[in-house]
């Protein structure tokens, strides 16, 4: 039966993502509840076992240090105030200063020791989130806030660090020092001690409600906080053209906003934890006066002598501080938890593209054949919306083949399936025969070149910006490359030649000069294919023929892929695909395709219109 008109029906793969995307909603909201998250960090700590044992050692003798002081105030108390036992005090109190000793010894050990792990552990986690982030598919990346995802990397571990470290350290001293303490209270006085234990829910369970209260805060500040730098890194990245259209009030008046909303969450998490620390001081040293009281009745009745009564004075003092502060470093360690939380999220993300199990291997030596075969493709953010429809083609090795057409046509798409930054939703893309799908994604990128429109230049110098070719690259290597690419010139004249930092994102060059660098980066791989996406695009005259000069040296030999708008490079190809609205509308050389007078010939003809000056292709 079919179904009525008007009505979706809801397919079983539509039922299958809710359900997941209900289900990991469900997970997140659980970790968010709990302290779950900080298992991440497990394994890095499980890395650091002999550090892990010195500190734990060193804990427990500086609590067991401290554990032994009431046990000699209550000697002296019981014992010592009396002429004849001026001996006992003096070697009481000589063991008393071995004893500070010894815990000033152990507590500087467990202090080294636990930051020394919180520092390792923390550099490990930065490290491994950022390996994972660059292996990440650009689909990713499509989605995410650059800002957003640095601000995870640097103040979320940041503040990983702060728990791991002095907060753990902090935590776990007073973890073992509670316990103890209790103990001692229950030798002690078992009496007193039933009173205690009775208070303890009392304390706990507030403590842990508002531990919760303050969790859930802390996530909402470190994401509104992420937000905020997200939105300053993408302003001050694009900084020159905020200025041009003199919009400096707007962007300092949004991050203003973005600023004060930080800080209302973060005012919000404040007052909640001061309100937790406030109410845990209070009554943990409420029921210890309480106890205290209870005892002074029970050594006027002779139940308890006073040394006794003074040693479990001092056990539950040790046993409320310490559970004091834990109180206060559960909010802290609450904070790390959800930081630890936001860092789980992205190492949970899988690539899009991933090497298969068992990668087919790509023919050594490579040839540089490329094909498309019955390649249809849409973006993930628009799956409804077909950029390649039905494309096939064969680049014979050493072959030159242009790919024209008017914005949008799909054009740009076609490297990005051969790179394998995304895979095709039908047929197949082939490198030297095999199917990029089956093979692992790094070998089939090794052999391929590019050089781009918009060409990336780091903040770094010019010789580390000519390396991203070849990391490994010799001075000469380097220098030949860049006399191939005609960058000496420009390169030499700068400062300090190579070693000159070139600022963010190039800014000190021109874009001729940038692109000869991208050039000289593709001459550097040497690599058997190669791909031109607009390398001479938006470029002057004397910088387009300095380009396109590099161009054809670094073409020689080499099977090569052009995107072109204008028509230098196209007229020299061995063969034209002309794309529109996705698909291939005509094929042949330019002689050919202008005598047939299509689509080619019409864009060819609007390029002339005004003497070449326009570029339409």
């Amino acid at each position: 039966m079919l179904p009525r008109r008007g009505r979706a029906v809801p397919s079983r793969a539509d039922g299958r993502r809710r359900q997941r995307v209900a289900d990991e909603a469900k997970a997140k909201a659980e970790r968010r509840r709990s302290l779950r998250p900080l298992r991440t960090l497990v394994p890095y700590v499980g890395r650091y076992r002999p550090q892990v044992a010195i500190a734990i050692f060193a804990l427990v003798a500086a609590a067991g240090a401290t554990l032994a002081v009431p046990l000699a105030v209550r000697r002296m108390i019981d014992f010592g105030f009396s002429g004849q036992n001026a001996e006992f005090i003096d070697r009481y109190f000589l063991v008393l200063i071995a004893v500070v000793a010894a815990l000033a010894g152990a507590s500087a050990l467990r202090y080294y020791f636990v930051i020394w792990i919180g520092e390792r552990v923390v550099a490990d986690l930065r490290a491994d989130v950022f390996r994972h982030l660059t292996r990440l598919s650009p689909a990713f990346f499509d989605t995410a806030q650059s800002g957003e995802v640095v601000s995870r990397l640097t103040a979320d571990t940041t503040q990983i660090k702060s728990a791991v470290g002095a907060s753990a350290s902090i935590a776990l001293r007073n973890l073992v020092l509670f316990v103890g303490a209790t103990a001692m209270m229950v030798v002690t006085s078992p009496r007193l001690s039933a009173f205690v234990l009775l208070a303890i829910p009392v304390i706990v369970l507030p403590l842990v409600w508002f531990g919760r209260t303050v969790r859930g805060r802390a996530r909402l500040a470190q994401d509104t906080l992420a937000g905020a730098a997200a939105y300053a890194s993408e302003a001050i990245g694009a900084v020159r053209t905020l200025q041009a259209f003199t919009n400096e009030v707007f962007a300092t008046g949004r991050f203003a906003g973005e600023v004060e909303k930080a800080f209302q969450a973060a005012r919000s998490q404040m007052k909640a934890r001061a309100v937790l620390t406030a109410f845990a001081i209070f009554v943990i040293f409420a029921s210890v006066v309480a106890v205290l009281w209870i005892g002074a009745q029970d050594v006027l009745a002779g139940r308890i002598t006073a040394g006794a009564l003074g040693q479990f004075v001092l056990y539950s003092v040790f046993a409320a501080g310490a559970l004091g502060e834990l109180s206060q470093v559960w909010g802290e360690i609450s904070q790390a938890a959800g930081a630890a939380e936001r860092l789980a999220e992205l190492l949970e993300e899988k690539p899009a593209i991933a090497p298969p199990a068992d990668p087919l291997p790509l023919p050594v030596p490579p040839h540089g054949a490329l094909a498309f075969e019955g390649v249809a493709f849409s973006y993930p953010g628009r799956p409804d919306v077909g950029v390649i429809r039905d494309i096939s083609f064969e680049v014979a090795p050493g072959e030159t083949v242009a790919i024209v057409g008017p914005s949008g046509a799909g054009k740009s798409t076609l490297f990005h399936l051969l790179l394998r930054f995304y895979d095709p939703t039908a047929g197949r893309v082939l490198v030297d025969g095999v199917d990029v799908a089956r093979a692992d994604p790094i070998e089939v990128r090794r052999r391929i070149a590019i050089v781009p429109q918009d060409t990336v230049i780091f903040a770094a110098s010019a010789a580390e910006n000519l390396r991203y070719g070849r990391p490994d690259a010799s001075d000469a290597e380097l220098r030949a490359a860049a006399e191939d690419a005609l960058a000496t010139g420009f390169i030499d004249a700068l400062p300090e030649g190579f070693d000159t930092l070139l600022g963010e994102r190039g800014v000190t060059l021109s874009g001729g000069q940038r692109q000869r660098i991208a050039i000289a980066r593709a001459i550097l791989k040497d690599a058997p294919v190669l791909l031109l996406d607009e390398a001479t695009s938006a470029l002057d005259a004397e910088s387009e023929s300095l380009v396109q000069t590099a161009l054809e040296r670094l073409m020689r030999g080499r099977t090569t892929l052009v995107i072109a708008h204008r028509l230098a490079t196209v007229q020299a190809a061995d063969r034209i695909l002309v794309m529109d609205a996705g698909r291939i509308a005509e094929t042949g050389t330019h002689e050919e395709l202008v005598a047939k007078g299509g689509l080619y010939a019409k864009l060819a003809r609007l390029q002339f219109a005004d003497g070449g000056a326009r570029p339409v292709l």
